[in-house]
């Protein structure tokens, strides 16, 4: 399947995963309008594909995402209450386009994750950081606030330490984010690949469509009133039993075999 080019997104896709890459190490990956589109449009693409398991989201050169680029800031103090709607607008798009996205989705994070760049790690399901990686709510700098990110954000590492780290403004090392739940790994950044990689091989062994049955289990239950859950999760478990991935991975267990789509993961 051809997949499309985005300005400023690199999308590349190999043995079921794609590779999304925020492409502009020049300015540290700084998210601009630009690159609003083309990330959102990139994930709403990958929502309709089939052929998938798992996302990666990376930032090519030294850092993941600096935060806003500083022109497309600047451009805002002339822009009036409503123009400032509109723009604003565009960045929940984008949130809700990775965090609601089917598919399994892991940042790989190194050098810098601030502003709307933490943003994008909490929106991701697992992420994996390079030691040495800092990262900030640093928009009280400038006099706003991390307003967007923020039900992300506190989905992510709980209220507590977003009103700590929200009004600060401090920049926080790995250690930190891995121990407040924003990222889920920490290793040397010479290993940072190698981690990435052996988390991809485990999800490679998994069943495809109950990864994503997963993923759906983990946004929405948590938010549902007691019975409402249980019938979600019933009728959830009960469709997954009678599918032909649940009947080839209980055959394949019973007959000690690899299932039929971890084989094709291999080759």
């Amino acid at each position: 399947m051809d997949t499309p080019t985005y300005p400023y997104v690199r999308v590349e896709v190999a043995g079921g995963i794609a590779i999304v890459t925020l492409d502009r190490p020049d300015v540290h990956n700084a998210i601009d309008a630009t690159l609003i589109a083309s990330l959102a449009a990139a994930f709403q693409d990958i929502r309709a594909r089939d052929d998938l398991r798992a996302v990666v989201l990376r930032g090519e050169g030294a850092s993941f995402c600096a935060g806003a680029d500083a022109k497309w800031m600047s451009a805002s103090l002339n822009w009036s209450h409503e123009e400032n709607l509109v723009d604003a607008n565009r960045l929940p798009v984008l949130f809700d386009a990775i965090n609601d996205c089917p598919l399994p989705v892991i940042a790989r994070v190194q050098g810098a994750a601030l502003g709307g760049g933490v943003g994008l790690v909490a929106c991701c399901d697992l992420a994996i950081a390079a030691e040495g990686t800092r990262f900030g709510f640093t928009e009280v700098k400038l006099g706003i606030a991390p307003a967007t990110i923020s039900p992300y954000i506190i989905a992510k590492i709980g209220v507590s330490q977003a009103r700590a780290l929200f009004v600060s403004g401090e920049r926080f090392d790995a250690a930190r984010a891995l121990a407040i739940g924003l990222v889920h790994r920490v290793v040397p950044a010479e290993q940072l690949d190698a981690a990435l990689e052996e988390t991809l091989r485990q999800m490679r062994a998994n069943g495809p469509q109950a990864m994503r049955a997963a993923k759906e289990l983990a946004l929405r239950v948590g938010n549902m009133a007691h019975d409402e859950a249980a019938r979600f999760t019933v009728e959830m478990i009960a469709n997954l039993r009678v599918s032909d991935e649940a009947q080839e991975g209980l055959r394949a267990f019973l007959e000690k075999r690899r299932p039929t789509w971890a084989e094709e993961a291999k080759q």
